[in-house]
């Protein structure tokens, strides 16, 4: 068995972040869920309260021979607008925000580096949160494998589609 990593991320509904990162090479499993808040066990339903203070984020498990923490932030920068405060297109909430949960000091120092270098190459400043995971709870079921398991619901076509097609994953 190669060793595996994780990386935790945020960056708007985690059934784009997880179709995303499910198609590059070496990435082993991503798992929807909520990370970054106060409430335990938190539900899909809380969460889109707002009152938990979660963000809806994509656990990666992937091996580091294969693909880099380092790409993985290459790809989070791509995949989504990290300007624009607690909203990624139509997505409107404080769940739904920019954030890079680092898992350890070496993922932190990345992701800090990352930040300062992709700044340069937006007009507006970036608003991403790097914050230490404290709490990952996996999301309800039905959010796993969302976009492999519902190719057609609309939100799929309409969102996710495009985003892949626009990054070269489709």
């Amino acid at each position: 068995m190669p060793k595996t990593e994780a990386a935790t991320f945020g960056a708007g509904c985690f059934w784009c972040v997880e179709a995303v990162y499910e198609r590059l090479p070496g990435v082993q499993s991503v798992v929807a869920g909520y990370a970054g808040g106060t409430t335990k066990n938190p539900t899909y339903k809380e969460v889109c309260s707002g009152a938990t203070g979660h963000a809806e984020v994509a656990q990666i498990t992937y091996d580091p021979s294969v693909i880099s923490y380092e790409q993985l932030l290459a790809m989070f920068w791509k995949s989504h607008d990290p300007t624009t405060l607690n909203r990624q297109g139509a997505d409107v909430g404080t769940q739904y925000r920019s954030v890079i949960f680092y898992h350890d000091n070496a993922q932190r120092k990345a992701a800090e580096k990352s930040l300062k270098e992709v700044q340069k190459e937006f007009d507006d400043p970036i608003v991403t949160q790097i914050e230490p995971l404290k709490e990952f709870y996996e999301a309800e079921n039905y959010h796993q494998d969302y976009y492999k398991n519902n190719p057609n619901a609309p939100y799929c076509t309409f969102v996710i589609r495009p985003k892949l097609k626009k990054l070269k994953l489709e």
